[in-house]
């Protein structure tokens, strides 16, 4: 087995609520082999530019409950390039930097697979994305708090859609992917939502609401998430007019706020088990692996896997938000 005695940590991409955490987890569980963790700033190009310091039990005291991540990110173009991860690579040597934990979403282990494979260094994946569209864990770092916070949004606009009898779009993160939509979309008691694992027109949207509408609901909440196939907020406002010419129909979107804030409990304790677990598997020898909790147990699935594999929603779970929104 490989001997590990400095760890590289970086967070990259999307920041998510729990990153700190996660640092603060690996910082903990390193102090018990000894290992010496170092910060990388801003990701990858942190990496490139040798933006990279020893970290110390002060940097993790009081940051549990900090939203964002204060080691901070970037999304690198350079780090394409292979004489930029050359120069990386580099710079890691020069701090004797034996392993890596990537902190981020697809893009960031697809980075560290091709990093990994061309200069033969182990790299441990952590899921921090609020999206929730990871292969190989049941819930990524972030995701719980984004829901938490569309859905504070939400009861919010539901006051003011039954003050006015309102019909809203709501318009929520998640990329190409439909989780944030759909929890939100149940927990909030929503009439209808619009993911990209689920295709409708928007006459089977309209339906949706018709139905909504014949049970007396003077008032209609529509949770959309940002990918999906109909397009954004105001387009389907648009197309909505045309079924419901008397309605008043509003749009907002939440966006960014569902990035910040303090990390729930669920996922300070999502952050703290996969931080423990990064440390442990590098020591075991693992490497180019995301460490994921499926089914309340830990496990580490390989960057192809998490990179190429589909999650998508369970069906019964799109039904349950379809059957409740009726």
């Amino acid at each position: 087995m490989r001997s590990i005695n400095r760890i590289g940590v970086f967070t990259s991409g999307g920041d998510s609520p729990g990153m700190n955490a996660a640092i603060r987890a690996i910082m903990r569980k390193a102090s018990v082999y000894d290992l010496h963790v170092y910060g990388i700033q801003r990701g990858y190009e942190g990496m490139i530019d040798g933006d990279i310091r020893r970290l110390e039990d002060d940097d993790v005291r009081n940051i549990i409950h900090h939203g964002g991540t204060f080691i901070r990110s970037a999304r690198s173009q350079r780090f394409l390039q292979s004489e930029h991860r050359k120069t990386a690579f580099e710079n890691l040597k020069a701090f004797d930097i034996d392993a890596l934990v990537a902190i981020g979403g697809n893009g960031t282990f697809a980075g560290s697979l091709v990093f990994s494979k061309e200069f033969d260094m182990p790299t441990m994946g952590l899921p921090g994305t609020i999206d929730n569209d990871l292969y190989g864990t049941d819930f990524t770092i972030g995701f719980d708090t984004a829901v938490n916070t569309a859905v504070e949004a939400v009861d919010k606009i539901r006051d003011t859609a039954d003050s006015h009898n309102r019909l809203f779009v709501i318009e929520v993160m998640g990329r190409n992917s439909g989780y944030i939509a759909l929890h939100t979309a149940i927990s909030s008691g929503a009439s209808a939502f619009i993911i990209p694992e689920e295709p409708c027109s928007m006459e089977e949207l309209a339906d949706q609401v018709k139905k909504a509408l014949r049970r007396k609901k003077l008032f209609g909440l529509i949770i959309s998430a940002e990918g999906n196939h109909l397009g954004n907020g105001y387009v389907i406002q648009d197309g909505l007019k045309q079924y419901f010419p008397e309605q008043d129909i509003r749009v907002t979107v939440i966006g960014h706020l569902q990035r910040g804030g303090a990390p729930s409990a669920a996922d300070r304790m999502l952050a703290a088990r996969l931080g423990y677990a990064a440390v442990e598997g590098l020591m075991e020898g693992k490497k180019n692996v995301m460490a994921g909790i499926v089914h309340d147990k830990v496990v580490f699935t390989p960057f192809e896997e998490c990179i190429k594999k589909d999650k998508k929603p369970a069906h019964d779970r799109i039904e349950l938000a379809r059957i409740l929104g009726m």
